[in-house]
């Protein structure tokens, strides 16, 4: 499917501010460096401003250009502190916005917990975010950048549209009747779909939820906004420390099936140039769009516009994501 078309207005090169969740290691800190070499300026936001600063300074990125603030995504009151903390100490504008941490625990047993009570990767990869847009949501529409955007970083494997989301181990993502959702999310509950848990499976359906976040953005915030909302999939980056928590085994296999079998391996590098494309570069600057470059890396690939499956475009799924999750964080309507 070829590229939409660029809206018209849309400059390119300029540089303004934009906020990037999860830069101590991975595809966060190669954007927050792919940013910085086009002179934006760059507030990253982790749970360890030191070590994400340690992490920049290693990999060279201008510590003129960063701002590091601390927010735990598990933990949706350090979300509001980080929050009040950027709105009163940013000085200029925000202009752009990425949602790249996330957590993946697979061998877990047993549910882990937020402070809230909430399994702790969709806490984390969905309810974090989710908050941290809500509350910046006016920032953005402030900005007199000539291009606006909020990024959210999707996976293949919560697209049924693609091989990647079809692999039935443990499941693929599926968030049932929301009946989980609609039940308040607390012990016992650990899914969205309020059936048992599956580590692997609840790190998919958080991505899911991200994935129809920015779907229900376009629809409901571009049109009287003028921000971009887009997801990607910049390819598979195996080696990246997401997966610190598998086996050793895995990460040892996956990488090398990945590099030799698939085609699929992207570098650390190479992903976080193309989530600073979608944030930067103005053929780019088309809302409600999932980009990727496929499965299969070629040489000179170029982006496109992937489909995305129904469970992540469904309107009425994705209104009933929205309503829960404005609950689940404490939001209400007023306040969006």
């Amino acid at each position: 499917m070829a590229a939409p078309s660029i809206p018209s207005g849309v400059q390119a090169g300029t540089p303004g501010t934009v906020l990037i969740t999860g830069t101590t290691s991975g595809v966060g800190l190669n954007a927050a460096k792919a940013m910085v070499d086009r002179g934006w300026r760059v507030v990253t936001a982790n749970r360890d401003p030191v070590r994400a600063a340690e992490a920049a300074d290693a990999l060279g990125i201008d510590s003129r250009q960063l701002n590091h603030l601390r927010i735990d995504f598990g933990d949706l009151e350090s979300v509001r502190a980080g929050v009040e903390t950027l709105v009163g100490s940013l000085s200029g504008e925000l202009d752009a916005l990425v949602c790249n941490a996330a957590v993946y625990k697979p061998r877990l047993k047993q549910p882990e917990r937020s402070p809230q009570g909430y399994e702790i990767s969709m806490a984390t990869n969905h309810l974090g975010h989710f908050l941290l847009i809500q509350m910046l949501m006016e920032s953005l529409k402030a900005s007199s950048h000539p291009s606006r955007r909020v990024v959210i970083l999707g996976t293949v494997t919560a697209n049924s549209k693609e091989l990647g989301g079809k692999i039935p181990i443990p499941a693929p993502a599926d968030l049932g009747d929301l009946s989980g959702f609609e039940q308040g999310f607390q012990a016992p509950i650990s899914m969205a779909s309020g059936k048992a848990f599956k580590p692997g499976k609840a790190y998919k359906d958080s991505k899911l939820c991200n994935m129809i976040t920015t779907q229900e953005l376009h629809r409901r915030l571009h049109e009287g906004s003028g921000i971009v909302f887009s997801s990607l999939y910049p390819g598979c980056v195996a080696d990246t420390p997401l997966f610190r928590n598998t086996p050793k085994a895995f990460q040892t296999i996956f990488p090398w099936f990945q590099k030799n079998i698939t085609g699929g391996y992207v570098s650390q590098a190479l992903a976080g140039e193309r989530v600073a494309q979608v944030v930067a570069d103005p053929e780019f600057a088309v809302s409600g769009v999932h980009w990727s470059w496929g499965n299969r890396q070629k040489k000179d690939g170029r982006q496109f516009n992937q489909e995305l499956s129904d469970k992540a475009t469904d309107p009425s799924t994705a209104e009933r994501v929205w309503d829960l999750s404005m609950k689940l964080v404490g939001r209400s309507e007023a306040e969006s």
